[in-house]
């Protein structure tokens, strides 16, 4: 099954250190990174797509894709 994500968080280190634990538990980035103002918090986002490839398992709604 491929599995997809997509990360978001301020632009801080904790949004490159969340794409980074998603790199290193084998997910791929996909597309490029988005980045936009939040009016609502005055702050930048930013965004990135992450896909994963997993063997042996079929999709279920209710899995928890941070822990595939």
């Amino acid at each position: 099954m491929k599995l997809y994500r997509f990360l978001t968080g301020p632009d801080d280190a904790s949004f490159c250190n969340k794409v980074t634990a998603a790199l290193n538990k084998g997910w791929s980035l996909e597309g490029s990174p988005t980045y936009a103002f939040n009016a609502a918090t005055g702050a930048m986002q930013c965004g990135q797509a992450v896909v994963k490839h997993v063997e042996g398992k079929d999709y279920d709604p209710e899995m928890k894709l941070s822990e595939q």
